[in-house]
């Protein structure tokens, strides 16, 4: 984002909360990120979209700081993530597509596990504690053992626990991977919560429907980012006479078939 760009925006939203560039890791002779270019306003719900294997989560662990980029520069929330990722860990939350959760545990062990990661102090925790168990609806389980619970009910556990120390940013893996439409939708309200209280979400997901909840989304595929815009911008640029109303996934397919190779 130029000096331009940002010129008269208020000093707390004028720094783009996850700007990458040039972003590259490879693994050998394979390249899984293959230098993106991305900014992230804060304040948004950002979509980023791709089949499996196409770089979102490899993208995702460079940003959290839990992998090195073979190239490039990451800034998360104004830090330099590549240098100094233990700046960004307390301002940050992660939640997987696997939940991160202890199947062993209570919800309320695990709530105080995550709280003990992220060195809350009592009196905070007890407040956030109250917080995520109404947000979650798990009052009255605090202490059912979290593998008894539904996958639903998982997946808003994780939720609470990525975000019992109230982060700025919030990476969201395909969180909702393998839940029934109902959970997802609910699942969807939740994070619309968050955002409400201005919370930054980055969300990957291969669920084309999903990305109508996004403010904003970028296509991955095959490493390489081939689109970024709004959902409304992506569908007109792509509306025609075979699909004058197209869908999110019309775009997608119509991007994936103009990518070398593909047709």
């Amino acid at each position: 984002m130029s000096d331009t760009e940002t010129a008269g925006l208020p000093a707390d939203t004028a720094q783009p909360a996850i700007s990458i560039r040039h972003l590259t890791r490879a693994f050998g002779a394979f390249t899984a990120v293959d230098g993106i270019d991305l900014v992230v306003p804060k304040g948004q719900v950002f979509g980023f979209l791709g089949p499996n294997g196409s770089g979102k989560t490899t993208t995702i662990r460079m940003l959290t700081g839990t992998m090195r980029p073979s190239a490039g520069t990451i800034r998360v929330l104004g830090e330099d993530v590549v240098r100094h990722p233990h700046r960004v860990q307390h301002r940050i939350g992660y939640m997987s597509q696997k939940f991160s959760l202890f199947e062993d545990l209570t919800v309320e062990q695990n709530l105080r596990f995550y709280a003990g990661v992220y060195d809350l102090p009592a009196e905070r925790f007890a407040e956030q504690r109250q917080y995520v168990l109404r947000m979650a609806n798990l009052v009255g389980r605090e202490d059912e053992l979290t593998r008894n619970l539904s996958v639903g009910w998982r997946q808003r556990l994780a939720l609470g626990a990525a975000t019992i120390h109230d982060p700025e940013l919030l990476f969201l893996d395909e969180p909702t991977s393998g839940v029934d439409p109902v959970a997802r939708r609910q699942f969807w309200d939740l994070l619309y919560e968050l955002a409400g209280r201005g919370v930054t979400l980055f969300v990957t997901t291969h669920y084309m429907d999903e990305a109508a909840h996004c403010d904003r989304l970028a296509f991955i595929y095959r490493g390489r980012i081939i689109a970024d815009g709004s959902p409304a911008d992506l569908r007109a640029a792509h509306a025609d006479a075979r699909h004058p109303d197209p869908t999110i996934e019309d775009v997608f397919v119509d991007l994936v078939s103009a990518q070398p190779g593909e047709r």
